[in-house]
This record gives C-alpha cells, sequence and structure tokens, in this order.
C-alpha cells in the first residue's frame, strides 16, 4: 500500500488504517443505536409494566404488584441485561457513582426492616425485586450516548404507549375503561389504559405529560406535543380531582421557577405548597380546624374514605414506633386480616395492600426514624441536586422533567402509597426522577459523560 510521507521511515500493516477505522465507526454506531433502543424499551416497560390490561381482576390500585412468577422471572431477566449492557456499554466513572449513599442508605434501612417482618423471607425476596428493578431504572437514564438518544429514544416509546391506550379504548374498553361491575361501581366510565386502577393511571400519565413537556423543548417538538396533550386528555378522563389539581400546581411551579431564574425561590414555593397539602390531607386526622378548612374547599374531605385508614395506620404507629412493622408486612398481616369488622369505618382495612399515603406507611414500615430519613432522601434531597444541576445551562430541561416529577410526587404521596412498591410505575418514574436528579446534581453526567459517544481507536502505523 501507498505510505503516506509523514510515516514513510515506519513498518506498514497488512490491513490499510481507513478499513480499521471505518469498522470501529460502525461498531460505534451500532453499539449506540442499541443503547438508545434499550433505553427506551426500559421506559416502555416501566410504564406498560409485565402485566398490562388485568381489567377488573382486582380492585385495589396496588393489588398487581404483589408477589408473582411473572414480575419476579420478568424483571430478574431483565434485570440481567440491562447490568450486563451497562458494564459493557457505560463509562467505568459513571458506574461506579450509580450506587449513591443515599440509595445505599434507603434499601440498607429497608431491608433492616425485614427482620421486623412476620415472614422476613417473603418481605426481602419482594424488596428485592424493588433493588432489581432498579438496575432499569439505571440503564434507562446511562445507557444513551447522548441526551438527544435519550430524548428520542424516550419519546418514541412513550408515544406508543400513548397509541396503545388509546386504541385499547376503542378495541378493549371493558379492559382500559372502569365498568360498574366489581368493588367499585361508582368509576364507572373513568379511564385507566393499560393499568389496573384510575388512581394509579392519573398519576402515571400526568408524569407522561411532564415527559412530553421535555420531548418538546429538548428537539422532539412534535412528538412532545403530541404525548403532551394525549397524556393530558387522558389525566383529564380518569376522574381523579386530585391528580388534575397537582399537575398544573408541579408545572407551573418549575416552569416559573425557571422564568424568573430563581430555582431557590421554587423550591420554597414548593415547600410552602407541601405543607399545605398535608394540612388538607392528612391533617384532617389530626386537627378538626384543618378538617373543616378542607371541607370548606373539597367536597370529600374523606377522600373516598381514606381518612379511615389514616386513623387506624397513625394508631399502629405507636406499636412499633422505631423499627416498624417490616416491608411488606403489615396490612396483609394474620394479625390484621383476623381482626373483627369495623362496620362504622368507610373502608375495611382487612382487605387492603396499603394505608393509601406514603408518609404514614413509611413510618409503619420502617419506624419513625427510619420513615423519616427515606422521606427526607427521596423528596428533599432531589431539592438540593436539582439547585447543583440547574447550574448547568445544558442540563436544564432535563433537570426541570425530574425536579417536577419529584414535586408531583411529592404531592400525590399524600394520598397514595409508593415508596419501594416493587414494579409500581408510580414508583419506577419517581425512582428514574430522583435518580436522575441525583447523577446530574453530583457531577452533571447525564451530559459530561454520556453526550461523547466512544471515540473510535485508530489502528496504530
Amino acid at each position: 500500500m501507498q505510505v503516506p510521507p509523514a510515516t514513510a521511515d515506519l513498518p506498514t500493516r497488512r490491513h490499510p488504517v481507513p478499513a480499521r477505522v471505518g469498522y470501529d465507526v460502525g461498531l460505534a454506531q451500532l453499539t449506540r443505536h442499541l443503547a438508545s433502543l434499550l433505553s427506551g424499551l426500559g421506559l416502555f416497560l416501566m410504564v406498560f409494566t409485565l402485566m398490562p390490561f388485568q381489567g377488573a381482576m382486582e380492585t385495589d390500585p396496588n393489588a398487581a404488584n404483589d408477589g408473582n412468577i411473572i414480575n419476579q422471572v420478568g424483571y430478574i431477566v431483565l434485570g440481567a441485561v440491562y447490568l450486563f449492557a451497562m458494564l459493557l456499554v457505560v463509562d467505568k466513572r459513571v458506574l461506579a457513582r450509580l450506587a449513591s449513599p443515599a440509595w445505599v442508605a434507603i434499601f440498607a434501612i429497608a431491608y433492616f426492616s425485614c427482620l421486623q417482618s412476620y415472614d422476613p423471607a417473603a418481605s426481602a425476596r419482594g424488596l428485592t425485586l424493588s433493588l432489581v428493578a432498579m438496575i432499569m431504572v439505571a440503564g434507562v437514564l446511562v445507557l444513551p450516548r447522548s441526551e438527544e438518544d435519550f430524548v428520542h429514544a424516550g419519546a418514541n416509546a412513550i408515544l406508543l404507549l400513548i397509541l396503545i391506550d388509546y386504541a385499547a379504548l376503542i378495541v378493549a374498553p371493558d379492559l382500559a375503561i372502569h365498568s360498574a361491575a366489581g368493588g367499585e361501581p361508582w368509576h364507572a366510565g373513568f379511564w385507566r389504559g393499560h393499568l389496573l386502577h384510575k388512581n394509579v393511571s392519573a398519576p402515571v400519565f400526568s408524569i407522561l405529560c411532564m415527559f412530553g413537556i421535555y420531548c418538546l423543548r429538548s428537539g422532539a417538538t412534535l412528538r412532545g406535543w403530541a404525548i403532551t396533550l394525549l397524556s393530558v386528555n387522558f389525566v383529564l378522563h380518569t376522574g381523579s380531582k386530585t391528580t388534575i389539581g397537582f399537575l398544573p400546581i408541579a408545572i407551573t411551579l418549575v416552569l416559573a421557577g425557571r422564568a424568573v431564574r430563581s430555582p431557590g425561590l421554587m423550591i420554597v414555593a414548593h415547600l410552602v405548597m407541601s405543607v399545605v397539602v398535608f394540612g388538607l390531607t392528612l391533617g384532617t386526622i389530626y386537627s378538626d380546624t384543618l378538617l373543616s378548612f378542607t371541607r370548606a374547599i373539597i367536597d370529600d374531605a374523606t377522600f373516598t374514605g381514606r381518612d379511615d385508614i389514616w386513623k387506624f395506620a397513625s394508631a399502629s404507629i405507636a406499636e412499633h414506633p422505631w423499627l416498624g412493622q417490616g416491608y411488606s408486612s403489615f396490612w396483609l398481616s394474620p394479625v390484621i386480616m383476623g381482626l373483627e369488622a369495623n362496620f362504622e369505618a368507610n373502608w375495611d382495612v382487612r382487605g387492603i395492600v396499603a394505608g393509601h399515603n406514603s408518609y404514614l406507611d413509611a413510618a409503619l414500615t420502617f419506624g419513625l426514624p427510619g420513615g423519616i430519613l427515606i422521606s427526607l432522601l427521596l423528596f428533599v434531597k432531589p431539592l438540593l441536586d436539582y439547585i447543583r444541576a440547574s447550574r448547568r445551562p445544558e442540563g436544564r430541561a432535563f433537570a426541570d422533567f425530574c425536579v417536577m416529577v419529584v414535586i408531583f410526587m411529592t404531592y400525590n404521596a399524600m394520598l397514595e402509597s409508593f415508596f419501594l412498591n416493587r414494579a409500581d410505575p408510580m414508583w419506577l418514574l419517581t425512582a428514574l426522577a430522583i435518580f436522575g436528579l441525583g447523577l446530574a446534581g453530583r457531577l452533571g453526567l447525564r451530559h459530561q459523560q454520556l453526550s461523547r459517544p466512544p471515540t473510535p481507536t485508530l489502528a496504530k502505523t
């Protein structure tokens, strides 16, 4: 072969350099596309779940996440796939920082709580499913080689999911829309899509709306608008009044804070709003004054009977205030199931699997010290990460999306339980946002590390 003059005194190779470079570039592009595909697929499965369109099999919104062979085997396989992909593709410096001290503390507290359970082995298995699902959450964030790849892969996945749900409203309405059959006939006509209950669908599609806003701000304009508008319409048809109220508050707080260039002021406003929401929901079981305020604002101050569940859960915390009842070990325990029916209460606590308030359930499950610490790590620490991430202009749209989710789910946690709830899409999407803010806040890893495609290895001449 003809040797360039600058290297004429060096030994030549049998294979020409351009062929090797072309091979490496092609391999890098293939790896990049596969990584993006896995990221989009992971996001799709997090929301779609492995058991979609279950119809009216259960009436409780969290029952779909009980231990079952499909979720256990499915998420173990997915965890293995995404772990292998991350080891193969992701920068080792990024992998070394995935297990942050906050997440280590959260799962350490949770695993310790399993020792307090009436069935420690079953509790540990359920918690391990939550941990395995976190591998896929991490993979969705760190596998794409650039934020552009993340946005486009996610936009395609979520738009496809939403279109499937809208198609189901037409071709399988008995699966996608609540009917008068079952234990909650008053929900008839409300949309639930592929999920089990409207109280899960409403917050999940609210988060998809926020993701649509992120997409339209980050280059996927048409798909972003489609996701946003279709998701908002879906939320409106779920009939979830509280979610419909929380969604614009979360979006407005973040976008207003960005407009005035003051993330700190936005966080202060959010914390004030959190206190207000707490007072008007859980606070009503402790204060007649707060109950009067709530009655003056909304028609149903019991939140469809949740107040009776909250009173029961609050009283039960005192039984094990320091170490708690153990992970996933209270509501369906033999002690609770063996209670006599309380005919004066709106809900029979013997048949539910959660307290419909994440903060109460955290204190009940992990004890007051552990529950408070986990709540702070999940919903206060990310706000500090957001302030740090906001200092980097290139990652602000992503940080805004994540903090919208954190703010929205802070309010939603007053009415639903989802902390560490296995493969619950509410939990996985919340974890995605918390994880994303942690990465962006610590070292700006989403942009600094993931935006650089691997450099082809040039053949030495």
